[in-house]
């Protein structure tokens, strides 16, 4: 008997915890913690191909000390920040996050520009390489950003509405903080990064 009641009371608490948001809440913190995943992956993977970039620009403009200097230590900016999944309850820490890649990406487009006074370092085929693998990088960064803005648009309004919001506040699920986006109006549009990579046709010679 004791048994009995206890299973039922097990069944009433999982239709309770179901209808209070609690499930939904477990399901979509999942979801937000595999999509900031994607996006540490894909940022680490644009810091790894920075010390290659820069010794590759670096044999054809050292001079260039000022933007290669710059490159360099928004890297080890972002080397400092330990992106774990903790981060995404410490609004201030996300925001460092954000600061620092914000700053990697700025640094790169200035000495991806300044590449553009070289003619010897664009047709490096190495350095082409590189290229092209940021750009890539890039476009699947963007991807993976708005693919957590969504997964958190998404939690945070479960968080805060009732009567999910209540069970948020007794299991201690806050808000996470988000990316900042221009336009969110482009965050369901197909992500369009380039370098100025010269295409076959560019690249040819003309009689």
């Amino acid at each position: 008997m004791h048994r009995l009641w206890l299973q039922a009371l097990a069944v009433s608490l999982a239709f309770g915890l179901t209808g209070c948001g609690y499930n939904t809440i477990q399901s979509q913190d999942e979801q937000v913690k595999a999509s900031w995943s994607e996006v540490v992956n894909q940022y680490q993977r644009r810091a790894d191909l920075v010390p290659n970039l820069v010794n590759t620009v670096k044999g054809y403009a050292s001079h260039e000390r000022e933007v290669l200097t710059q490159v360099t230590e928004a890297r080890a900016r972002v080397g400092a920040i330990q992106a774990s999944p903790a981060l995404l309850n410490d609004p201030a820490a996300f925001a460092r996050f954000q600061a620092a890649q914000g700053q990697l990406t700025g640094s790169l487009s200035r000495l991806l520009a300044v590449s553009e006074n070289y003619p010897q370092l664009k047709a490096d085929a190495s350095f082409r390489d590189l290229q092209a693998q940021l750009e890539g990088t890039e476009n699947r960064i963007a991807i993976a950003r708005n693919r957590y803005i969504q997964g958190v648009q998404g939690y945070n309004v479960t968080v805060r509405s009732f009567p999910s919001n209540l069970t948020a506040m007794a299991f201690g699920y806050k808000e996470k903080p988000n990316f900042t986006v221009t336009n969110e109006g482009d965050i369901a549009k197909p992500p369009q990064v380039e370098f100025g990579i010269a295409s076959p046709k560019a690249t040819g010679s003309t009689k």
